[in-house]
C-alpha cells in the first residue's frame, strides 16, 4: 500500500510539473535567486547621475534610437553580463562606504525600465539598508492605459527616491524624428510621477537646429511648470564623444556635422527654461 501511494505521488508530481513550475519560478524570483538582469556595465564612482557619489548600473536594451545617443552599444537586448539580485547586491555593497549616506545607486542604460521587475526587487533590497535609489529613464515603458503597467510603475515609485527623466523633445512629431517614437507615454509618466509625489530631475539635451528652438524650449518650460515635484532642470549640451562607437559598430552617425552648442546658446536655453528662477523658488 505504501509503495502504491508513493508511486501515485510521484506520477502526480510529474504530471503537474508544468502547472506548478511558474509558481516555483515566482518563489525563486521573490528570493532573488532566479531573476537575472542583462547588464552592460557599471560605474562605481558616478557623480552626475543623482546626488553624491553613486554606483551606476547600465542596463542593456533600449526601444529608442536617439540620433545623438552616445551609448549605441546598449541598444540591443542580446545577453551581455547576467546578474542575479544577490550577485548585483554584493557588487554594490563593496562600495557602501563611498555611496552612503550622501550618494546611492542609479539604474541607467539603455532604458533600465525594460527590466523593471528586476529593478523593483533590487531597490527593495537596497532600501532595507537605507541606500538612496534613482532611475535615469526616458519614461518610454510607461503605458497609461495599462493596469499592469501602472501597477509595476507604482511598485517602482514606492522604492525609488529620485527619477532622472530625460525629455528629448516636447513636440511629438519632432520627438519621433529625433528618437523614432512618440513622446505621449513619456509626458504621461512625468505627470504620473508628479501625481505620486516623486522627486524629479528633468534632463534635456540641447542640440543646435533640433532642440535649440525657442518655441520648443518655451513649450518644455510650460510643461514642466505643470508638474509639482520637479527639483531640478538640467540642460545637457550635445557632444560628439560617442561617434567612435558608431564607427566600430558599422553604423552611420545621424548627426554628422552638427557641432555642440556654444556657452552662449546653453545660457540662452537656460534662460528660456527659467532654470535659475525655478531653483530660487525651491529654496
Amino acid at each position: 500500500m505504501t509503495r502504491k501511494i508513493l508511486t501515485f505521488v510521484i506520477l502526480f508530481f510529474i504530471s503537474s510539473i508544468d502547472l506548478y513550475f511558474p509558481l516555483f519560478s515566482y518563489i525563486l524570483n521573490m528570493k532573488g535567486v532566479a531573476m537575472k538582469a542583462n547588464i552592460h556595465s557599471f560605474e562605481s564612482f558616478g557623480t552626475v547621475d543623482g546626488p553624491g557619489i553613486r554606483f551606476v548600473i547600465f542596463f542593456k536594451g533600449c526601444p529608442l534610437r536617439c540620433q545623438y545617443c552616445h551609448n549605441p552599444d546598449t541598444w540591443d537586448r542580446a545577453e551581455h553580463h547576467l546578474f542575479t539580485i544577490d550577485e548585483l547586491f554584493e557588487e554594490i555593497m563593496k562600495y557602501k562606504s563611498y555611496i552612503v549616506p550622501d550618494g546611492g545607486v542609479t539604474a541607467s542604460g539603455g532604458e533600465p525600465l525594460l527590466q523593471i521587475e528586476f529593478i523593483i526587487a533590487l531597490f527593495e533590497r537596497l532600501k532595507k539598508f537605507n541606500i538612496h535609489t534613482a532611475v535615469d529613464t526616458s519614461g518610454i515603458t510607461f503605458q497609461p492605459n495599462s493596469v499592469e503597467s501602472i501597477r509595476l510603475h507604482e511598485k517602482l515609485a514606492e522604492v525609488t527616491d529620485l527619477f532622472l527623466l530625460d525629455i528629448k523633445h516636447i513636440d511629438n512629431e519632432a520627438h519621433q524624428r529625433l528618437t523614432g517614437v512618440e513622446n505621449k507615454n513619456i509626458l504621461a509618466f512625468a505627470r504620473f510621477l508628479s501625481k505620486h509625489h516623486k522627486k524629479i530631475w528633468i534632463r534635456h539635451v540641447l542640440i543646435p537646429h533640433i532642440t535649440l528652438d525657442e518655441a520648443a524650449l518655451i513649450g518644455l518650460r510650460e510643461f514642466i511648470q505643470e508638474l509639482d515635484t520637479v527639483e531640478r532642470v538640467e540642460v545637457l549640451p550635445y557632444h560628439t564623444l560617442g561617434t567612435m562607437k558608431y564607427k566600430k559598430m558599422g553604423l552611420k552617425y545621424p548627426l554628422e556635422g552638427i557641432q555642440p552648442p556654444t556657452r552662449e546658446e546653453v545660457e540662452y536655453a537656460k534662460g528660456l527654461l527659467e532654470i535659475k528662477e525655478r531653483k530660487e523658488e525651491k529654496k
